[in-house]
C-alpha cells in the first residue's frame, strides 16, 4: 500500500521547470508520477494514505553535501558566539557563563570570526585570564580551524610554555615569546581538545539529535558529514550515528566521510566505501590539505596581502599527500580532500592525475574557493565533483579581499564558471561554521550579496545562479557527489521517496523573497519525519 501526494506545485528537478500533478510512492520508492486522476486509476486499491500539499512546493529531499552533523549540534548546545558583532559583546557573554558555571567546568564556546568586528582584534589568552582563572576557556573560530585558550585550560592540557609546534599546526606567541592562547589546524588544536571533559556517548547521541531534528526543521533529508575522527574516534562516533538514526528511527541519509586518521579503524570494523546501515553510509577518505582564509592558514600560491611574511600552511607534504591518496585506492576508495587555497588545489589535482580513482567514481573537492584557471582547465577534464559552499560569499567578502591577492580573486567562489564548464557542483554549509539552513546558502548562490544589509554589493555578479541552478546544487549536486544520481536528486519513478515541502513556490519569487521560504514538511524515504502543521 502506498501513498499518494497532490494538490501542491511539484518540481521535479529533471529539468527547469519540469512540473507534475501528483506522485504516487510506496514502500520508500517513487512509483508513479503523473497526473492525479492518472495516478489514482492507475494504482486504485493501492493508496492506502493521500497527503494533500495544500497549494504548497515540493521538492526533492535537500541535501547538505558537506557539513559536520555533531559539531552542529555541539553549535546548538554551547555558547553561540557565531550572531556577536564584537570583541566586546564576546567578553560579556563569557563572563555572563562563567557566572553560572561551577568553578572548574570547562566554558566551550563556538563561532567567533574578528573579520565581523569594528575591530578585529583577537581576544588572547591574558583577555581571557582576565575574565577566569577558574574555568578552563576555549573559544573556537567560525572556520574551526582556530581556537584560543586561557591560561587554565593550557594547565588542564598539560602545555607548557616550552611546547614545540607539531608539523602542520600553529601555536601562536606574543612578541615576549609566552603562549598567547592561540592554535591553529588540528595537529595544534588537538592538543587542547584532547583534554576536554564529557565527549562520551551520551554527549554525542545527545549532539545527534539535536543537530537532526534541526536538519527536519530545514528540510535537509540528508547530510554528508565528517565527523569520525573527533569524538573518541571511530567506533564511539559511528555508533553514535546508529544509536539516533537507526535504533530510534530517526531516519537520515548520513554519508559519513571517512577523515584520514580514522580510515585505519574503519578498515578493521569491516566498513568500506557505501557500506554501512540503511541510512548511513560510508563515504571518501576525507583528507586536509590546508587551513582557513580567515586563519590565514589557507595555501596560496602567492604570500597574503596583510601578511606577507606567509602564503598558509600545507597539512602535508606532496609526497605524503599521495601516499593517503594511495591507501584511499588501495581500499577502493575515492577521496574527499578539504582545499580552499589555489595551491592546495593544485597539489590534490597532482594526485587525482597521478593515482585517479576507480572506474565509475569521482573526487570530490571541498571548498574550491580560490582557484587559477588553469587549474580549473585541469580539473574539468577529471573526474571530480566541486564540494562548494555558496554562504562563504557572503560570509567572506569584503574582508577576503584585503588577504588574497587580487589576481588570485579573479577566478575564484566563481560558481558560474565552474558550472560553464562542465564541472558537477554539490551544495553544503560547512556547518556548524555557517548556518545549516540550505535557503541561506541558496540565496547566496542566486544573489551573492549579504543579507539583512543596507549596502547591496554584489560580489562577483557574472558568478550569480538561477534559482534552478542553485537548488540543484543540493539535490541532484548532492547525489552525484555520492554517486547516487540514478536514486536521487530528482522526482521520478525508481528514486527514494525523499522531499522537501516549502510554504511557497521558491521559483516564483523575487530572489531576495527566498528568504521567506520555510520548510513545512520534510519526507525521508516516504516517512514524514517533520510537519509544521
Amino acid at each position: 500500500m502506498g501513498t499518494l501526494w497532490f494538490n501542491g506545485s511539484i518540481y521535479t528537478m529533471v529539468k527547469e521547470n519540469d512540473q507534475v500533478e501528483a506522485v504516487f510512492t510506496e514502500k520508500g520508492v517513487i512509483v508513479d508520477t503523473g497526473s492525479l486522476d492518472h495516478l489514482k486509476n492507475e494504482h486504485a486499491g493501492n493508496i492506502s494514505r493521500e497527503i494533500d500539499l495544500k497549494g504548497q512546493t515540493m521538492l526533492p529531499g535537500l541535501v547538505d553535501s558537506h557539513l559536520h552533523l555533531v559539531g552542529h549540534g555541539e553549535r546548538l548546545l554551547r555558547l553561540d558566539l557565531s550572531l556577536m558583532d564584537s570583541r566586546e559583546s564576546i567578553m560579556e557573554s563569557l563572563k555572563e557563563k562563567c557566572s553560572k558555571t561551577p568553578a572548574g567546568k570547562w566554558i566551550v564556546a563556538e563561532g567567533w570570526n574578528e573579520n565581523e568586528w569594528p575591530r578585529p582584534e583577537l581576544i588572547l589568552r591574558d583577555e581571557l585570564d582576565a575574565i577566569s582563572a577558574d574555568h578552563p576557556i576555549v573559544l573556537k573560530r567560525i572556520c574551526r580551524h582556530a581556537l584560543v585558550v586561557n591560561s587554565r585550560a593550557l594547565l588542564e592540557a598539560d602545555i607548557k610554555e616550552d611546547i614545540k609546534e607539531p608539523s602542520g599546526g600553529v601555536i601562536c606567541r606574543y612578541p615576549d615569546g609566552r603562549l598567547n592562547g592561540l592554535f591553529k589546524e588540528s595537529q595544534a588544536q588537538n592538543l587542547i581538545l584532547d583534554s576536554l571533559p564529557g565527549i562520551d556517548q551520551e554527549y554525542i547521541e545527545n549532539a545527534l539529535t539535536e543537530a537532526i531534528e534541526d536538519a527536519y526543521k530545514l528540510g535537509l533529508t540528508g547530510g554528508h558529514t565528517e565527523d569520525l575522527h573527533y569524538y573518541n574516534g571511530f567506533m564511539p562516533t559511528y555508533q553514535a550515528f546508529k544509536s539516533v538514526i537507526e535504533d530510534r528511527e530517526m531516519a537520515f541519509r548520513a554519508n559519513l566521510l571517512v577523515h584520514h586518521e580514522a580510515f585505519e579503524e574503519m578498515l578493521a570494523a569491516g566498513g568500506g566505501y557505501q557500506k554501512g546501515t540503511r541510512y548511513i553510509k560510508f563515504d571518501s577518505m576525507k583528507i586536509f590539505t590546508d587551513g582557513s582564509l580567515g586563519g590565514r592558514t589557507a595555501l596560496l600560491s602567492e604570500p597574503y596581502v596583510d601578511q606577507k611574511n606567509t602564503n598558509g600552511v600545507a597539512i602535508f607534504t606532496e609526497n605524503e599527500l599521495q601516499e593517503w591518496v594511495e591507501k584511499a585506492r588501495a581500499a577502493g576508495m575515492p577521496i574527499a580532500v578539504h582545499a580552499i587555497g589555489d595551491l592546495a588545489f593544485e597539489y590534490v589535482l597532482n594526485a587525482i592525475e597521478a593515482l585517479p580513482p576507480k572506474k565509475g567514481q569521482r573526487d570530490r573537492l571541498i571548498h574550491a574557493q580560490i582557484v587559477r584557471p588553469e587549474l580549473l582547465e585541469r580539473a574539468a577534464k577529471l573526474p571530480v565533483i566541486f564540494d562548494i559552499q555558496p554562504g562563504f560569499v557572503p560570509s567572506d567578502f569584503p574582508w577576503v579581499e584585503e588577504k588574497v591577492p587580487a589576481d588570485l580573486l579573479e577566478s575564484s567562489y566563481a560558481w558560474r564558471t565552474y558550472l560553464n564548464l562542465g564541472i558537477i557542483c554539490a551544495g553544503g554549509s560547512d556547518a556548524p561554521i555557517e548556518p545549516l539552513n540550505p535557503i541561506l546558502g541558496i540565496h547566496a548562490a542566486v544573489t551573492r550579496m549579504k543579507i539583512n544589509s543596507e549596502d547591496r554589493t554584489v560580489y562577483g555578479l557574472s558568478e550569480r545562479l538561477s534559482v534552478f541552478e542553485a537548488f540543484a546544487l543540493y539535490t541532484k549536486g548532492s547525489a552525484a557527489a555520492i554517486g547516487q544520481e540514478k536514486r536521487r536528486g530528482v522526482i521520478n519513478k525508481g528514486y527514494d521517496a525523499d522531499f522537501t515541502v516549502f510554504n511557497l513556490d521558491v521559483f516564483a519569487v523575487a530572489p531576495d523573497d527566498l528568504l521567506k521560504a520555510e520548510a513545512v514538511m520534510t519526507v525521508i524515504d516516504d516517512k514524514i519525519m517533520y510537519d509544521k502543521n
